[in-house]
């Protein structure tokens, strides 16, 4: 199947980002060079970008579509190294910083890659294609382990009973597809539940995370972009479930703070000075002309941040 990802809320990402012809910019999340295009699209020949992705996959369709500018490339890294990569390419700070989280249609649509629970497919997940898989996972954890990452990572209230019921399962044979698994979820759940919607997706969420290990490079990536921006540099990220929103949303309030003395103290005495300033205050959503033609965009929520002056 050809790499093919629909860029979500690709309009206010860029001109949100502020693009300037000349300055340096880092995707983060290439995908299929949807939003790094737009990007590359707006710099002089002075301008630069660069582009990262775990999947080789997307690396391979990103640089297709980049092929035609001389002052972009597409590098094969986890955007968690993002300040290995830069100081490898000699760059000390850039102009603005995208990270487009999740899974791309693309890692959905093909079934060989196991992120689908429509199909029938190995119980795979990974998005770099190498390490620990789903099957790993459900296969080898504790019932204890297994329920705990539904719940932290999926908010899935029946996470006990479907761990429960996917140990008695594998001690017959292995848990070897998606499809597997998903007759276990939709097994393990009321009837009623089943009826209001598909019961498979927050378990399926839950083993994506766990399996890529998302929220360990969502935490080291934003705090080496951040640290890797120019003063009025722009961090730009859209997220597309509540857990990953709140990490996005907590770290910039963070880097927004200024003094952190007690309220009691009659003057500041910790010198704190806000890092950044949040160029939207609420997240942007998709419009309604976006919602009906990707529907994919409904969930998600860009969040924009602009580093002070140092």
């Amino acid at each position: 199947m050809e790499f093919r990802h629909i860029p979500v809320l690709l309009d206010q990402t860029i001109n949100g980002m502020d693009i300037r012809p000349e300055g340096t910019y880092v995707d983060c999340t290439a995908g299929a060079g949807g939003h790094s295009f737009a990007i590359a699209s707006r710099l002089s020949e002075k301008g630069r970008l660069i582009s990262l992705d775990r999947d080789p996959d997307a690396v391979r369709a990103a640089s297709e579509r980049l092929a035609q500018f001389g002052n972009a490339c597409v590098i094969h890294r986890n955007y968690s190294e993002i300040r290995s990569v830069l100081d490898e390419l000699g760059i000390d700070k850039v102009d603005g910083i995208l990270m487009d989280l999740g899974v791309s249609s693309y890692q959905l649509d093909e079934e060989s890659r196991g992120f689908s629970y429509h199909g029938d497919a190995p119980l795979d997940m990974r998005m770099s294609k190498e390490g620990q898989s789903a099957a790993d996972i459900v296969n080898t954890y504790s019932e204890e382990q297994l329920a705990r990452i539904m719940f932290e990572y999926g908010e899935e209230k029946f996470s006990r009973r479907i761990a429960a019921n996917i140990i008695a399962a594998r001690e017959s044979a292995p848990i070897e597809t998606t499809s597997q698994l998903a007759d276990i979820i939709r097994q393990s759940v009321p009837q009623k539940a089943r009826r209001d919607k598909n019961p498979c997706k927050k378990v399926f969420q839950s083993l994506r995370i766990a399996t890529n290990m998302e929220f360990d490079h969502l935490d080291a990536g934003l705090d080496a972009a951040f640290e890797s921006l120019k003063p009025h540099g722009r961090l730009a990220v859209i997220t597309f479930h509540s857990l990953e929103d709140r990490i996005v949303k907590q770290r910039f309030a963070g880097w927004c703070r200024g003094c952190i003395c007690p309220p009691d103290f009659p003057q500041c005495v910790c010198g704190r000075k806000p890092q950044g300033k949040l160029v939207n205050k609420k997240p942007i959503e998709a419009d309604q002309q976006e919602l009906d033609s990707n529907n994919r965009s409904r969930s998600a929520k860009l969040r924009i941040i602009e580093r002070s002056e140092q």
